[in-house]
């Protein structure tokens, strides 16, 4: 099954599990964000909307906010002696779609758990000793060989005659 969204202006076609990237929504991450403006919702029996399809809403798991690439606007006008630089980044949202919902049905509570890799306890004893065998290494290095330096050169002044 999949929906088209309408958000920030734009339309997103989105399924259960997809994770988009869309104009920046209100919410801290982790919290459940809903869209109402459904237009389309897809799959055996489609359903389209004039202009919405009522009753059906899509819910996603808000991840984090994120920040575009600078776009920097530089105006000059030669000969003038006028320049003008701003710079600008475009504020983001990151969310995972976890449900389409029709006939009215509310989305759950909570977000849908994810499985995190978690570092094994192995890994950190294992790089510990790593640690101290890299710090070894540096310690048994040869001390830098230092140059003695020249005595410098007296100048001697040839008298004229």
């Amino acid at each position: 099954m999949f929906a088209v969204i309408r958000t920030g202006g734009k339309q997103y076609r989105v399924a259960a599990e997809d994770v988009i990237r869309i104009d920046r929504v209100n919410g801290n991450p982790g919290e459940i964000v809903e869209f109402g403006d459904v237009l389309v919702v897809g799959g055996d029996t489609p359903q389209l909307g004039t202009p919405t399809v009522s009753g059906a809403t899509v819910a996603g798991e808000l991840l984090q906010h994120t920040r575009g690439d600078k776009v920097i606007a530089f105006k000059k006008r030669r000969r003038k002696n006028s320049r003008r630089k701003r710079g600008y980044r475009h504020e983001f949202s990151v969310v995972r779609i976890t449900e389409i919902l029709t006939d009215g049905a509310k989305p759950s509570k909570t977000a849908t758990p994810r499985l995190k890799r978690e570092p094994k306890p192995k890994a950190e004893a294992e790089a510990a000793p790593a640690a101290e065998a890299k710090s070894a290494k540096t310690r048994a290095k040869k001390p830098a060989k230092t140059r003695a330096k020249k005595p410098a050169k007296t100048a001697t002044k040839s008298k004229k005659k």
